[in-house]
C-alpha cells in the first residue's frame, strides 16, 4: 500500500511555525497520509527564519489525530541522543504513535562548523551509526517509553548512486533516497528509482515491513510508475521553488495525487 505525505521545507516562508502548523491541519483535513518537516539550524541565506522542526512538531502533533509525522531528516550527529530519545518518545507518546524518525547527517557544513562542531562525513558517519544504535537504547532505558512497539520506525536517506546510506537504511525500517544526477527541476526516472530499491532488497534479502520514500512533484507525472517499482511513501515537495507558501495550500488543499 503506498501513502502521501506533504513535505515541508522550514526555512525562508516556511519557518514561520504558525504557517507549518496551518498546512499540516489541512493536510488531514485533505485526506495525506503524513506532513514531513525538514532540519534545519541556519540556511544558505542567513537572513531567512528557520523553525525548529521539533517544537513544531509537537504542534502538529497536539492539532491532529491521524496523520504520520516526522522529521526527514534529522541530523542526528548534531544532537545529544539523549535528549533526541527524550524528545522522539515524548512526541510519540503525544501523537498517539504518529511518529517517524527520519535521520541522517546534515547537508550542510556549516551547521556543524559554526557551532564548533567537524563537518567531516567520516566522523558524522560514525556518529550517526553510534547514535541511532543508542537512541533505540535509551528508547527503552528513559521512560516513558515510545508508544509504538518495538518502536519508533526509522528511516535513513542515501544519494545514488553511493552506496554507503543505502546500507545503513537496510539496517532499520525505511530509506528516503536522493539522487546525485536529479533533483528538484529534474524527476528522478523510475528504472533509476527502480535500481535503488533493488539494491535495498538484494541488502535485507526482503522488503516486507520496508518503507521506502520519494520526494517530487506529482505533476511530473510519475507517481505511478515509482509505486510499480517500491516506492511506499510519496512525499509531495513544498518549497520556495515551485511557488511558496501560496502554492503549497492550494497543493495540499487539493488532496492527495491517488491513483
Amino acid at each position: 500500500m503506498v501513502h502521501y505525505a506533504v513535505g515541508l521545507p522550514n526555512v525562508g516562508e516556511f519557518g514561520d511555525p504558525e504557517v507549518l502548523v496551518e498546512l499540516a491541519v489541512a493536510a488531514e483535513e485533505h485526506g495525506w497520509d503524513g506532513v514531513y518537516l525538514w532540519d534545519h539550524l541556519l540556511y544558505h541565506d542567513r537572513d531567512w527564519p528557520v523553525a525548529s522542526p521539533t517544537v513544531v512538531l509537537s504542534a502538529i502533533a497536539a492539532r491532529t489525530r491521524r496523520i504520520r509525522l516526522g522529521v526527514l531528516m534529522a541530523a542526528l550527529p548534531r544532537r545529544r541522543v539523549q535528549m533526541v530519545a527524550k524528545e522522539s518518545a515524548t512526541l510519540d507518546r503525544l501523537s498517539g504513535g504518529r511518529l517517524v524518525f527520519g535521520a541522517g547527517l546534515g547537508s550542510m557544513d556549516e551547521e556543524y562548523t559554526d557551532f564548533g562542531e567537524d563537518p567531516d562525513l567520516k566522523v558524522r558517519a560514525a556518529k550517526l551509526d553510534r547514535g541511532l544504535e543508542e537512541l533505540t537504547r535509551l528508547w527503552e532505558r528513559l521512560p516513558p517509553v515510545p508508544a509504538q512497539r518495538p518502536r519508533i520506525p526509522i528511516w535513513c536517506p542515501g544519494r545514488w548512486p553511493t552506496r554507503a546510506g543505502f546500507r545503513r537504511a537496510a539496517r532499520w525500517d525505511g530509506a528516503m533516497p536522493t539522487f546525485q544526477d536529479y533533483g528538484q527541476e529534474r524527476p528522478v526516472p523510475v528504472d533509476e528509482f527502480a535500481r535503488v530499491v533493488d539494491f535495498l532488497g538484494e541488502e535485507r534479502g526482503s522488503l516486507d515491513g520496508f518503507d521506502i520514500a520519494l520526494e517530487g512533484r506529482a505533476a511530473d507525472g510519475l507517481v505511478d510508475g515509482y509505486v510499480a517499482a517500491g516506492m511506499t511513501w510519496w512525499v509531495e515537495a513544498m518549497g520556495w521553488w515551485r511557488g511558496g507558501v501560496r502554492d503549497a495550500r492550494e497543493t495540499v488543499t487539493a488532496g492527495p495525487p491517488r491513483g
